[in-house]
């Protein structure tokens, strides 16, 4: 074979590439069917980050290109198969009653009877000689008078051969006649709002760019579809991005983010090293002692403690100093406070952590008001801890709610999608801006460490209420460990929901503990 001979061979061998539709549309056509990248990826064999990559630029090649061509274009011609089937139904008029019998609906003639001798009309109280569905009443409206009765006129002489009445050309539409079965559908319906909960109201959904998949795609663009060097790669830019994200999420709020305000030496790290001096209430608790028997320990882990930690109570500007015993719900901050003596150590953690030294201590928003909330008539577990002073602010719940939601909403794709490099980038992305919107190098764009007390015991105590529940449910809790890890003893799953969402909960551990009891000894006892 000649040098030409393997030219023309290759030539001959060489194929075009299928054309694709832009990048735009392929994410369009796949939302449009309802079907999710999870979906798609398994159909053609390749993985759901894969199809995101494809729906952010990347092209694929080879035969699995000719087969993603062949999706789109089956998917374009099923969205195009249900536009003009729509377009077919807004065209069809309903039809009328005159259309369907060739005369009006506003008077049927099977309804129209003469009468034997006049009747006031039910409309001007004059004399009619016909009825329309048993009601007397004229059908000619100039036969029709005004609305005041006249006096009732002497009835003629019976008729022998009543005289039938024929509808005139423009009879009188009757008040009560029904209104048609079926109204015209408008023909340009209007598109409806998407919403999302923020708060306890609903918002239009942003219909800004979604930075976090538009992250992930460029991250796997430029990686070639390594997912593990992609993840790396977004979680090394998660602070950033975090930030990016919060102020996108933060446009048209009602509040501006203080992002660097005077801070009260108490928030201040004594020394390079150290520690400010704020208690978290970092819950580390162990039950002493168990009912007798082997038992059955399930250790279940809390999904998204931060992330649900970010819808608290936060100061919105620079913190001021006051003194007093009483607590403003409209303002925020930390509170040097006594606490109250808890009595409950053998069944609950104590909501102030595991503490021994006596005293005055900081703490939290949380931390006080949940120590109010117990102290309560509702639940009445102990006494109202004593305010000293207090370093707060105006505060709202809802400061860092569409942040929040942003981000559940992508974990909550993630997950559906099988999606591990979304999740791997969200968790990042909110874990990382806790812990370092305080004194961090790493986050130079946020000085907040009240801020991040805060979100972190708003995690201890979302924690330790979770851990009542289980108690007042009948279940025997064992242990209170962070942000995430409660053990109980109980059929746990009539009481929490079990899955990844972050209102659900997972199993982390099971484990035995006790011992079986000894059946001699029991005879013994006998």
């Amino acid at each position: 074979m000649t040098d030409f001979d393997a030219i023309d061979a290759l030539l001959a061998g060489a194929r075009q590439e299928v054309p694709l539709p832009p990048v735009d549309v392929r994410r369009a056509l796949r939302e449009g069917l309802s079907l999710s990248r999870a979906q798609v990826a398994q159909a053609l064999g390749v993985s759901p980050s894969t199809v995101g990559g494809w729906e952010a630029g990347r092209d694929p090649s080879g035969e699995v290109r000719e087969k993603y061509a062949y999706f789109l274009e089956g998917a374009q011609a099923k969205l195009a198969d249900r536009s003009e089937e729509a377009a077919a139904e807004e065209d069809v008029e309903p039809a009328t009653a005159e259309d369907e019998t060739g005369e009006s609906d506003d008077v049927e003639s099977d309804e129209v009877e003469a009468l034997a001798a006049p009747r006031p009309c039910v409309l001007c109280g004059t004399p009619a000689h016909q009825e329309v569905a048993g009601f007397p009443q004229h059908l000619d409206p100039a036969d029709c008078g005004t609305t005041t009765p006249a006096a009732p006129a002497p009835e003629p002489e019976p008729e022998k051969e009543p005289a039938q009445a024929t509808e005139p050309a423009h009879a009188a539409k009757p008040a009560y006649a029904a209104k048609p079965a079926h109204a015209t559908k408008p023909a340009h319906a209007a598109k409806p709002v998407r919403v999302v909960p923020v708060g306890r109201r609903m918002q239009a959904a942003s219909q800004e760019p979604d930075l976090i998949a538009s992250a992930v795609a460029g991250a796997l663009a430029q990686h070639g579809g390594d997912l593990e060097a992609a993840t790396a790669a977004l979680v090394k830019k998660a602070i950033p991005d975090a930030m990016a994200l919060l102020d996108e999420t933060r446009k048209g709020g009602r509040y501006d983010v203080v992002a660097h305000p005077w801070i009260p030496d108490i928030l201040r790290k004594q020394t390079a090293r150290g520690a400010d001096r704020i208690w978290e209430a970092r819950p580390k608790w162990a039950r002493t002692e168990l009912p007798p028997g082997l038992h059955e320990v399930t250790a279940l882990d809390i999904n998204g403690a931060y992330l649900s930690a970010l819808k608290t109570h936060l100061p919105i500007g620079q913190l001021e100093h006051s003194t007093g015993f009483d607590h403003d719900r409209r303002r925020a901050g930390v509170h040097l406070i006594t606490p109250p003596a808890w009595d409950h150590e053998a069944e609950l953690p104590n909501p102030i952590g595991n503490r021994d030294e006596p005293g005055p201590l900081w703490v939290t928003e949380p931390t006080l008001r949940l120590l109010l909330r117990l102290s309560g008539p509702k639940y009445g577990l102990c006494d109202p801890p004593e305010i000293h002073e207090s370093f707060t602010s105006g505060a709202t719940e809802g400061l860092l709610e569409k942040f929040r939601v942003a981000l559940k909403e992508a974990r909550d794709r993630a997950i559906a999608e099988g999606d591990d490099v979304t999740l791997e980038y969200v968790k990042a992305m909110y874990s990382k801006f806790v812990s370092t919107m305080g004194e961090s190098n790493y986050n130079r764009e946020l000085y907040r460490p009240d801020w991040m007390h805060l979100i972190r015991s708003q995690a201890f105590a979302n924690l330790w209420m979770k851990a009542f529940k289980a108690h007042e449910e009948g279940l025997t809790v064992v242990r209170a460990m962070g942000t995430d890890e409660l053990h109980v003893i109980g059929d746990w799953r009539r009481v929490f929901p079990e899955g990844r969402g972050v209102s659900e909960v997972k199993v982390k551990d099971t484990y035995t503990v006790g011992e079986e009891p000894d059946p001699a000894a029991a005879g013994e006892d006998d």
